[in-house]
């Protein structure tokens, strides 16, 4: 009886940590003092947890098209912004500001995304400064 419900209390314990591994810091991931400024068009849009993510393909001076990935804040922190599921959508044109991944890899986080329309709004980022309620 006492074997079983140590077992059972290790695996809850185990499944509960599960979410925690699959976390990250801002700082062990991106760089703070490497900020990028890219435009491009949306070409996928994750609204999941722990981080939404949005994906732009961008064109450099030579013609060269690459994919970037950036990193959002949490869906519900999102939504406490202002931002739907529908915020971007594939083919939008946007900017964004945020900083670059540690590993060179093209990917960000974002900080702020400039939409077609003009309309800038925070992308909830733990690096994010300034009113939340702005870019609803």
């Amino acid at each position: 009886m006492k074997a079983s419900l140590l077992c059972g209390l290790a695996a809850v314990l185990g499944l509960a940590a599960v979410p925690a591994l699959a976390h990250h810091s801002f700082a062990a991931e991106y760089d703070a003092a490497k900020p990028v400024t890219l435009t491009g068009t949306v070409t996928k849009v994750e609204w999941m947890n722990p981080h939404a993510r949005f994906y732009i393909d961008v064109k450099d001076d030579a013609g060269k098209v690459t994919n970037w990935e950036f990193e959002l804040g949490s869906p519900n922190g999102l939504m406490r912004r202002g931002w739907t599921r529908n915020s971007l959508k594939p083919g939008d044109t946007v900017t964004v500001n945020g900083s670059l991944a540690k590993d060179g890899s093209s990917l960000a986080n974002a900080r702020t995304i400039k939409l077609a329309d003009g309309r800038q709004v925070f992308a909830g980022s733990a690096t994010e400064t300034g009113d939340p309620k702005a870019g609803q």
